[in-house]
């Protein structure tokens, strides 16, 4: 899995979701905007992350606490239910300036 660049910048995070309000748009393949890295940090429970971007290795890993999902810029993906489960997403991207 990849890092997150160490100069990205923390800009904002989604609300705390659970196993019955994680909105079905994360559950079905999509992307974050350019330059847009997004960070899963599973607060209860496990999460499936999977990677389906054809421009990148197919990739399948289970989230938990200690193992939050890093979201690339523009590369696809989703997010499935395995349980009972809280997280958020926190976005970051380049600082002021850069792209």
């Amino acid at each position: 899995m990849k890092t997150i660049p160490a100069d990205a910048v923390h800009y904002r995070s989604s609300p705390v979701f659970t196993q019955d309000t994680v909105p079905a748009a994360l559950q079905r393949a999509h992307t974050t905007a350019a330059g847009v890295w997004g960070r899963i940090a599973i607060l209860e429970g496990s999460l499936l992350y999977r990677i389906t971007d054809a421009r990148a290795a197919a990739e399948e890993i289970l989230l938990t606490p200690e193992q939050p999902g890093v979201v690339e810029p523009q590369i696809e993906h989703e997010v499935r239910l395995v349980g009972p489960v809280r997280f958020q997403v926190d976005f970051h991207r380049p600082p002021e300036g850069q792209a």
